[in-house]
This record gives C-alpha cells, structure tokens and sequence, in this order.
C-alpha cells in the first residue's frame, strides 16, 4: 500500500478558488493560512487507513471533526473538504426513497 499520507503532506497545494469553497462548504471564515493549519492538522491526525483512493482522488476521512478531504491523487492538489453529517443526512434519505420504492412496488404486486 503505498504512503498517501507522507506524500500529501509534502506536496499539498491549494488553488485560490479551494479556499472559498472549504470556507464556505464548511461554513467556516478563516483566513487561506488558517485553511491551511486545519488541512495539515487533519491529513496528520488521521489514521493512513482513513485515506482511501478512489480513482483519481484519495478522500480522507476524519471523523472527530465531522470533515472529509478530497484530494487530487496526482497533483497532490486539494479539491474540496465536506461535512461528514451532511453526507449522512443524503445517504439517510436515499435509504429512505428506496425503502419506499419498495415498499410501493410490493403493494402494486398485492
């Protein structure tokens, strides 16, 4: 398994636009050096397992903050952070419209 962790750390880097976008996915108002602190301090308090490829993108997943990274696994670049309740709160729901997809198809067969 190769050491994602290590090579994030030393090679992260961050587009102007990524900024704005954790700050606002986050609901956060925190300066681009502010950003940066918390992006290291998540990918170094994170277990390596927590890092998982997918792709093109390595997401880590740090729960006791509630937060995921996505990262561009070839530049080392990152793309986005999202809450972790949020995502729940969707797969929640998608879980729901298809118990009742089911639900609705069973009682169309009755």
């Amino acid at each position: 398994m190769k050491n994602y962790k290590k090579e994030i750390i030393d090679k992260i880097c961050y587009t102007e636009l990524v900024y704005g976008r954790i700050n606002k996915k986050l609901k956060l108002d925190f300066t681009n050096d502010k950003i940066e602190e918390l992006v290291l301090a998540i990918i170094s308090e994170t277990d390596e397992h927590k890092f998982i490829k997918n792709g093109k993108n390595i997401y880590i997943t740090d729960n006791f903050r509630n937060i995921r990274l996505t990262i561009n696994s070839y530049t080392n670049r990152i793309i986005t952070a999202d809450k972790l309740n949020k995502m729940k709160k969707q797969r929640t729901a998608n879980i729901a419209k298809q118990k009742n997809v089911i639900a609705n198809c069973k009682q169309t067969e009755k």
